[in-house]
């Protein structure tokens, strides 16, 4: 049978369209751009916070000794600002979160001990005032959020994996254990926060990556478990979940989705980067990590969008800078 030439092309157009069509849908998104480096010493096991929309990023370990010096960042003019050092104790692996007009840090490891203290940061003052101890055991490498007028602590290591929560209220100054929280016992998780809710995500707890996904609701202390992060369900939703799982990521927020990047798995450090869908408690592949793959980075997030900073690879502590722009095509050059 004789095929005319116009059915022929046309045969073949809609085959190149098929295909390019599917290309196209399939594309990896996602675009790193760097900016200006931490004017401070290169670090991994920072604290971020932000206050009024301004990003605090601090102590840590250079890989000789740990840091007490504390950064603001101006994302609208991409620069960095020194401010006052964390009085008392230089320390790694401390929490940090924002709490109206005011940042806290505390928690951590000084090398030697576990710590517990806690202090408040006054931006406008650029200066500490000591609060209560955090009523919880010493520790290091657990997470931190503020929602609304209160601040939350979780997880987190004090000679034991833990799994514990709790409650700070600066106006009263004072800790409560909330109960109820049903995940595993973890160090290195992320924790972020979306429409006054708090999420807590990944981590290891004794050699075992943890795959379990948590939300927290403050207005009645609720806590709900989310889809997993790893392959284990029936389903084909997760097919493709095969690098979700780590221990000391960074996450941050841009829009209505999360992100989860760089982190160490099984031994291997990760560029891997992953967009969760609050609406569908769904995750989707987005483009690596730009720089050097690493572990003890932070994240967080402005107005400006989302931020990957720090952390360190098996022998170098870094300061660069990553901006993610989750709509864009990737482009080498910037």
């Amino acid at each position: 049978m004789k095929i005319s030439k116009a059915l022929l092309f046309l045969s073949i157009l809609a085959a190149w369209f098929i295909s390019c069509k599917s290309t196209s849908s399939s594309t990896v998104l996602g675009n790193w751009v760097t900016k200006s480096v931490l004017d401070g010493v290169a670090r991994s096991e920072a604290v971020s916070f932000v206050v009024n929309d301004t990003p605090y990023v601090g102590t840590g370990y250079d890989g000789n000794v740990r840091l007490s010096d504390m950064w603001a960042y101006n994302a609208a003019g991409d620069f960095w600002t020194q401010k006052a050092d964390l009085p008392g104790t230089p320390r790694s692996s401390a929490v940090a979160f924002g709490v109206g007009n005011y940042g806290y840090i505390g928690t951590g490891f000084d090398g030697v001990n576990k710590l517990n203290d806690m202090w408040q940061y006054n931006p406008v003052a650029n200066t500490y005032i000591q609060k209560n101890n955090f009523a919880g055991t010493a520790r290091y490498d657990a997470v931190a959020f503020g929602i609304l007028t209160k601040g939350y602590l979780a997880t987190g290591f004090d000679g034991n994996y833990l799994k514990d929560f709790w409650r700070y209220d600066p106006a009263t100054d004072s800790w409560t254990q909330i109960n109820g929280y049903g995940g595993e016992k973890r160090l290195g998780a992320v924790a972020f926060v979306y429409n006054n809710k708090g999420y807590i995500v990944t981590g290891i707890n004794n050699g075992v990556e943890e795959n379990d996904f948590w939300s927290f609701d403050p207005s009645n202390n609720s806590f709900t478990a989310l889809r997993n992060i790893s392959n284990v369900s029936t389903q084909t939703y997760d097919d493709q979940y095969t690098n979700i799982v780590r221990d000391n990521a960074a996450a941050f927020i841009v829009g209505d989705k999360a992100y989860l990047s760089t982190g160490e798995s099984n031994g291997s450090l990760m560029t891997a980067t992953w967009e969760y869908d609050f609406a569908t408690d769904l995750w989707t592949s987005k483009t690596a990590f730009e720089g050097a793959a690493r572990q003890g980075a932070v994240g967080f997030s402005v107005t400006k969008g989302g931020y990957v900073t720090t952390g360190r690879s098996s022998t170098f502590a870094f300061d660069d800078v990553r901006q993610f722009f989750p709509l864009e095509a990737y482009n080498a050059n910037d």
